[in-house]
């Protein structure tokens, strides 16, 4: 055990219930501060808070050491989690986060392709030279303000104005995707989420405009494909244009390739969309898989998100 490893007891300010950390257990467990975390996936774990001193990689390849870094330790962990798997890390807005507790008012990544076998690259506040992030991009940064949501305020909201699909804007209002004064709906952009997940009647429509206008035949009704969209590939492997699925944020365009929402599974034979419906919410979910590519700048000190396509694997 490392001799800078402590628990964290109850009257930590890290520990205190604004921070969104259960503290039910604490006078009964040696008064240590305990958490309980769940996802949108169903995925829960739980356990207890504890401090140590962690070390990253500066830009310039000098370590850097950063004392009584708060994380938790999982006693009890289920759902999606994979063993050898070291953790998760949270980037979100709230007092735990690793970006709030290094104090860093910028962080970005850049998510290879899943299909890759190198590592995604985070970077935790500005770097030295900004400009060079634009070595590795394929295309301008845009930018589209970061709302704030009091009533959940460690979400990273965006204001999503529309989706075109093709060449058809689908007929909907940006009020469809606005966020409530009751704090529902909104639109909320998740580097921990894998899927985009749409409310049903805007993915409903969706999948009805990827169907008019794709150039191949449906596959659907099989046990391999379930209730997905699919279609099925030309033989020989050719591949074919699809319609372009744009998302239109406020001050800029999010231009999806198509790694970025299909799927190919040479098995089936089939190329499957990679976006999902959901009966029981009005909020857009932005997910890592759409992220692909992507350089995603997190401008938390001016409210701001900065996005470009880039080729991750050569950052």
């Amino acid at each position: 055990m490392s001799s800078t490893f402590k628990a964290v007891a109850c009257p930590d300010p890290i520990c205190r219930p604004s921070s969104g950390v259960s503290v039910s257990a604490c006078a009964m467990e040696n008064f240590q501060c305990f958490y309980l975390c769940s996802y949108g996936d169903r995925s829960i774990t739980a356990g207890h808070i504890f401090k140590d001193t962690f070390t990253f990689m500066s830009p310039n390849g000098v370590p850097v050491a950063v004392s009584e870094l708060a994380f938790g330790c999982g006693d009890y962990n289920t759902g999606l989690f994979v063993s050898n798997e070291s953790g998760i890390a949270g980037f979100g807005r709230g007092p735990q986060s690793l970006p709030s507790q290094l104090k860093v008012g910028r962080f970005s990544y850049c998510l290879t392709l899943v299909t890759e076998s190198k590592s995604s690259v985070v970077i935790l506040g500005t770097p030295p030279d900004p400009d060079g992030l634009r070595a590795h991009t394929t295309g301008p940064f845009q930018s589209t303000p970061i709302i704030y949501n009091p009533l959940i305020p460690t979400f990273y909201y965006l204001s999503l104005e529309g989706i075109t699909v093709g060449k058809t804007r689908l007929p909907f209002d940006k009020s469809v995707f606005a966020l409530k004064k009751d704090g529902s709906g909104g639109t909320v952009i998740d580097s921990g989420t894998s899927l985009t997940t749409l409310p049903e009647a805007v993915f409903e429509l969706l999948q009805e405009e990827l169907v008019a206008q794709f150039p191949l035949p449906r596959y659907d009704n099989t046990p391999e494909v379930g209730d997905r969209l699919c279609f099925r590939r030309p033989k020989g492997g050719k591949q074919v244009p699809v319609p372009k699925l744009i998302l239109h944020l406020a001050g800029a365009d999010m231009d999806l390739p198509r790694d970025n929402y299909f799927v190919e599974e040479p098995d089936s034979g089939v190329m499957c969309l990679q976006i999902n419906g959901a009966e029981d919410t009005t909020m857009v979910l932005i997910g890592n898989f759409q992220q692909q590519n992507m350089h995603v700048v997190y401008d938390v000190e001016n409210n701001k998100l900065l996005f470009a396509p880039a080729q991750c694997d050569k950052l």
